[in-house]
């Protein structure tokens, strides 16, 4: 059974998701139709981006907010072992990079790419705690 704290959690990040998406959209609209200036373009990017910023602040009320702290224990622990391998493959990236052998990776991935690191995590601690109870 979900704790108050994840219900909270899943409302406001599908919120903050659907806004980031609305204004993905609205910024590829504005850039085909229009061709605003690069002034504009800039503008639209950085607000296109504060979704993302709200997705990690609304992850951040989830441990504050989270009260069973062994969820709280493995939510951390999930980010933390995210981070560890972003931030191990990016330095991987940036020596190849470096050397020539890869070009350039837009910067915008790192986020998604945590996010995804941190649900495959997430998911196989759960399973390993699963597995665990059983055998207990």
């Amino acid at each position: 059974m979900a704790t108050l704290a994840a219900k909270n959690y899943r409302r406001r990040f599908m919120v903050v998701t659907l806004v980031y998406v609305a204004l993905i959209a609205l910024n590829v609209a504005i850039s085909r139709t229009f061709a605003p200036p690069q002034i504009v373009l800039g503008m639209m990017a950085v607000l296109t981006s504060l979704p993302i910023v709200g997705m990690i602040a609304v992850m951040g009320l989830y441990i504050r907010e989270e009260t069973d702290e062994f969820v709280r224990y493995r939510l951390v622990t999930a980010m933390l072992v995210a981070i560890g391998i972003l931030l191990s493959l990016t330095s991987i990236l940036g020596f190849l990079q470096f050397e020539h052998i890869v070009g350039a990776v837009p910067v915008f991935f790192a986020f998604p790419a945590w996010c995804m690191f941190f649900g495959v995590v997430r998911g196989i601690l759960c399973a390993r705690d699963r597995g665990a109870g059983a055998d207990a």
